[in-house]
């Protein structure tokens, strides 16, 4: 997570000192959506037909290389020529990254129990904040300091670090009853979550609170109009402080059982929180209110966590975990590409204070439309009975 900080601290920099255009930078996101869509769906397909771990490590292999390619873009290429290549290795970074998703969050699915949930989801949260908060501080002095390349040279040394630490899980075995890999059975995890409101509620509202929020994209003329260049990656570590606040003091989460509202309230408080980041003068207090954000949208992950892993039984976890992850991460993509749209035509605090409005907004749609996932509630939830009940049954037989 810290390396890969660093890449996404410097790709968005590279391009803006390339092309000095809010629609180039925002682009990039937009560049990695399709492919990010396509292998999400089929890497929760092969979550479950195949080896976990194996996709998990084959992946990472070629994440590295991803980063390969850029470091030597960014050393060998004219500026001109850096340019396409940006955008290509983005989208092959982007379609490994959701191959490896799905395995990677159904493994946890395997080996722990249902009441673990929650405190397992903060952790990942905690590491994966903790890498948003370290990279980016160390990754804007790094980028603006010595170049992307250098960057891009240390995230190579990340994910070689990381695939040691992986080769030495013990493989995870699929379930016997697995279904091949097969467009039919990506279909039929597709329908099932159609089946589902409670779980629609979870992707559809996180999709339409990142794509009018997330604003990462602005985040390098952000710091130009606070004249801040060089505190460029404050910015970016204030909502991974905020989500590491908000997980290291989650405990509170295990009381709540009405996870619907919780979602729904907590996404409600992230527009706001970016909202009012819009109108702060200077950094510091920018940074202060998308902390807030940040810790809202972290309770909010912490609570669909919980309902996806008390209510997905494990023949679709893989499946349900590719839909899971372009709940996400094509909101974010997205909200990119339409943070960099609005600020070309209205300036850079008009996009993310507007971004933040449209948000609130859509999450009070989301709330109406979706009563079934509004009242959602773990206590008499018949798929989080069902999935209670099955993994009890082995104890009692």
């Amino acid at each position: 997570m810290f390396g890969s900080v660093l890449t996404m601290v410097a790709v968005p920099y590279q391009m803006k000192q390339l092309t000095n255009s809010y629609v180039a930078v925002g682009l990039v996101s937009l560049a990695e959506f399709v492919p990010m869509v396509v292998c999400g769906l089929w890497g929760g397909a092969i979550a479950d037909a195949l080896d976990r771990r194996k996709i998990v490590i084959l992946s990472e292999v070629g994440l590295c290389l991803t980063s390969l390619l850029l470091m030597l873009n960014a050393l060998l290429l004219s500026p001109q020529a850096q340019i396409p290549v940006l955008y290509v290795v983005a989208a092959l970074a982007a379609g490994l990254s959701s191959l490896r998703g799905p395995s990677e969050q159904a493994i946890i699915n395997r080996v722990l129990k249902l009441e673990q949930m929650g405190a397992a989801f903060a952790i990942q949260g905690l590491a994966r904040n903790a890498g948003m908060i370290v990279g980016p501080a160390v990754g804007g002095i790094i980028v603006v300091t010595f170049g992307p390349a250098t960057s891009y040279g240390l995230d190579i040394v990340s994910f070689l670090f990381s695939l040691i630490l992986l080769i030495r899980v013990r493989p995870v075995s699929r379930p016997g009853d697995a279904a091949p890999a097969s467009l039919t059975s990506l279909v039929e995890g597709v329908r099932y979550a159609i089946r589902r409101p409670d779980l629609m509620g979870t992707y559809l509202v996180d999709i339409a609170a990142m794509v009018f929020a997330f604003s990462n994209a602005l985040f390098p003329f952000l710091a130009d109009d606070l004249h801040a260049s060089k505190e460029l990656g404050v910015l970016y570590a204030a909502g991974g402080i905020g989500s590491v606040i908000a997980s290291a003091t989650s405990g509170w989460t295990a009381h709540v059982h009405r996870h619907g509202r919780a979602v729904i309230a907590a996404a409600a408080l992230w527009g706001a929180g970016v909202a009012v980041a819009s109108l702060m003068p200077n950094i510091w207090l920018v940074a202060l209110f998308l902390a807030f954000a940040g810790g809202a949208d972290m309770i909010s992950g912490v609570f669909r966590g919980i309902i996806w892993n008390q209510t997905i039984p494990d023949e679709y976890r893989g499946r349900l975990g590719g839909i899971e992850l372009l709940s996400y991460s094509t909101g974010p993509m997205l909200g990119d590409a339409r943070a960099g749209l609005l600020a070309q035509v209205g300036g850079t605090r008009f996009s993310l204070g507007f971004g933040g409005l449209l948000c609130m907004g859509a999450v009070a749609a989301m709330a109406a439309v979706l009563p079934k996932f509004r009242s959602y509630d773990a206590r008499t939830d018949e798929h989080a009975l069902a999935e209670r009940a099955r993994r009890e049954q082995p104890a009692t037989t």
